[in-house]
Order: structure tokens, then C-alpha cells, then sequence
């Protein structure tokens, strides 16, 4: 159903997408799809996590392949979070405006955003000697940043290129051990 959703969400819009007209467009009776969501805001928090998790999964594989030096890790973990942040953003952002003031839209998207920031560790930790308390930390900052270029991007202030060189440079010099 949460392909028929997203497709909904591109071709009719966030507002369009109500539990009735779900279960009218996937072929199954509205029963089931309140049954499997409960409310329009529990269909809008899935929809959220499900694009989000094929942000992740594209950022994942992209930086799966290989060895890499320090610099072209930067370049990599920079081309593929900006990547992935603009990829679907229509649907993500659309999605997002549909649940905006709700509480479960800020816990579920503090959670993506932890998500990611662990997954900057885990790809940076080999190249530092930051502690991983630090290392967290400065990760928690890069997300920051690369949400803000990316949303600089999309607002057209940036162009991929300019946004992912910026983020390189800024994941470069997050490993900097430099006390502050």
C-alpha cells in the first residue's frame, strides 16, 4: 500500500492522501487499510519512514563499494548525502509538510536524523582519532550541515555541485583534532 501511497503523494498531492482514497486506489477495502494504519497520520509517519529508508538504502550503497582514502571518503559521504537528500524530495517534503506540527512528525524525523548521524560514524571512524563521544558529536553537526545545504540546493541557492563540495570540505575538516 505504500507504493500506492507515494504514488498518490507525486501525482495528487500530500492532501489527496486520506485512508479512503488509499484503499480505493490499492484495491482493498478501506477496513484493511485502517486496520493497517490506524489513522491518516499513522499512513503519513510510514510513508515518511519508507521514503526515508530508500534515502538511506541509495546513501548506503553508495558508500558501500570499495576502499577509499580520507579525501575521497569525504567526497563520497558528501556526493551521497546530498544525493540522497534531494532524491524524492517532492515526496519526503510533501509528506513532512502533511504531518507539520505534529509530535509524532518530530520524534520520527529526530529519529532519522540519529540514524543518520550514526551512520556518519560508522563510515568516519576509521579515518580519526577523535574519541567516539567527539566523533559523535561532530557528526551530529555534519547532519546539520548537510541538511541545511541540501535544503540550500533544493531551494535553488546551490547548484549539487557547489552544495556537495562545501560538505566535502566541512567532513574534511571535522576530523581535525585540534581542540576547539
Amino acid at each position: 500500500m505504500l507504493d500506492t501511497a507515494l504514488r498518490i503523494v507525486r501525482t495528487e498531492g500530500a492532501d489527496r492522501l486520506t485512508l479512503g482514497h488509499l484503499a480505493a486506489s490499492a484495491g482493498v477495502s478501506k477496513p484493511v487499510a485502517y486496520d493497517h494504519f490506524g489513522t491518516r497520520s499513522g499512513l503519513l509517519i510510514e510513508l515518511y519512514r519508507w521514503i526515508d529508508t530508500e534515502r538511506v538504502n541509495a546513501f548506503r550503497d553508495a558508500m558501500a563499494s570499495g576502499e577509499r582514502s580520507f579525501e575521497e571518503t569525504a567526497g563520497m559521504l558528501a556526493s551521497a548525502y546530498i544525493d540522497c537528500a534531494a532524491d524524492m524530495t517532492d515526496e519526503f517534503h510533501a509528506v513532512g509538510a502533511a504531518l507539520a506540527g505534529s509530535e509524532e512528525k518530530a520524534a520520527v524525523f529526530q529519529e532519522l536524523l540519529d540514524y543518520s548521524v550514526q551512520m556518519f560514524v560508522s563510515v568516519l571512524t576509521p579515518f580519526g582519532a577523535l574519541s567516539s563521544e567527539e566523533l559523535e558529536r561532530r557528526c551530529v553537526g555534519l547532519v546539520g550541515a548537510g541538511e541545511a545545504l541540501s535544503a540550500a540546493m533544493v531551494r535553488g541557492k546551490l547548484d549539487r555541485t557547489e552544495a556537495a563540495g562545501v560538505f566535502a570540505a566541512l567532513i574534511r575538516g571535522s576530523l581535525d583534532e585540534r581542540p576547539a
